[in-house]
């Protein structure tokens, strides 16, 4: 298997160009290539392959094996990697994601090499079992959930996979490892959920850190910050565009009133290239 290791603001994925579908042992290969001890290590391995809707189809299993509906920094990187590899020459192009459909991309170009890239993520899905949760809202602002004897109140968005956002005082602070498992699993969401907690800091910026749905805590979540965006918006605790600040860096994401999506900006990264078993 050839590949290229790249990240988005530390969020790092496996990638793969060449086939023309998911192998069958797809889960397998991406439990033991994402293995950061015994494998190449990454929080995902991405596909990229050919589709009928798009110019590109991008494919994403966890490393646990599951698959993600989307995921906001994979994307960005499949955006760079078809451009600075020569397989289009355009700098506006579309994706294909399982989830959120076909998704347009705006590449920022300098001395040939993609420097930023501009996702139009789409409208944010906010009603309750559509998400999916198990609570009839729409939107689901503020609800209560338990875990291990303590209450935390969610506020839930899909971005072609599911968020639940909770506002805590100190996100770069907060225990993942306690919280986010047992939030991720919780009965109130019936597919897991990713999990991001959040800390405003002004109108225009939060601070927030992510457990994500198969891979636990990474460095950040494009998709996470999207949803933190519009989370933040429905409580009426910050503008429709902030700066998200992620452990790995910062992403820039407006909700736009004009036409209701989300626009997601941020860089991409290649680390190396090489072959695996």
């Amino acid at each position: 298997m050839e590949f290229t290791k790249m990240h988005g603001l530390g969020n790092d994925f496996i990638v793969v160009y060449g086939e023309s579908r998911l192998p069958d042992n797809v889960s397998e290969l991406a439990v033991r290539h994402c293995n950061r001890f015994f494998g190449i290590g990454a929080d995902g391995l991405v596909y990229i392959l050919p589709s009928d809707k798009a110019d590109f189809l991008m494919r994403i299993i966890n490393s646990d094996g599951s698959e993600a509906e989307q995921c906001g920094n994979a994307i960005r990187c499949v955006a760079k990697y078809v451009y600075d590899n020569g397989l289009t020459d355009k700098t506006e192009l579309t994706i294909e994601t399982i989830g959120a459909g076909v998704q347009p991309v705006r590449l920022s170009v300098e001395d040939g090499r993609v420097r930023q890239v501009r996702v139009d993520m789409g409208a944010p899905i906010l009603n309750g079992p559509d998400i999916p949760t198990t609570v009839e809202a729409n939107p689901v602002v503020g609800f209560p959930v338990a875990v291990d004897g303590t209450e935390f109140r969610f506020t839930a968005v899909s971005m072609g996979n599911p968020h639940c956002v909770i506002y805590v005082d100190d996100a770069a602070g907060f225990d993942l490892y306690r919280w986010g498992p047992l939030l991720e699993t919780n009965g109130l969401f019936p597919r897991r959920t990713n999990v991001e907690f959040a800390t405003v800091r002004s109108r225009d910026r939060i601070e927030m850190r992510v457990w994500e749905r198969g891979a636990g805590p990474t460095l950040a979540c494009g998709t996470g910050a999207c949803a933190t965006l519009v989370a933040a918006v429905l409580d009426g605790k910050t503008d429709r565009k902030a700066v998200v600040s992620l452990k790995g860096g910062d992403l820039a994401i407006d909700w736009d009133e004009s036409d209701g999506r989300v626009y997601m900006t941020g860089p991409a990264e290649i680390v190396y290239s090489g072959t695996a078993e």
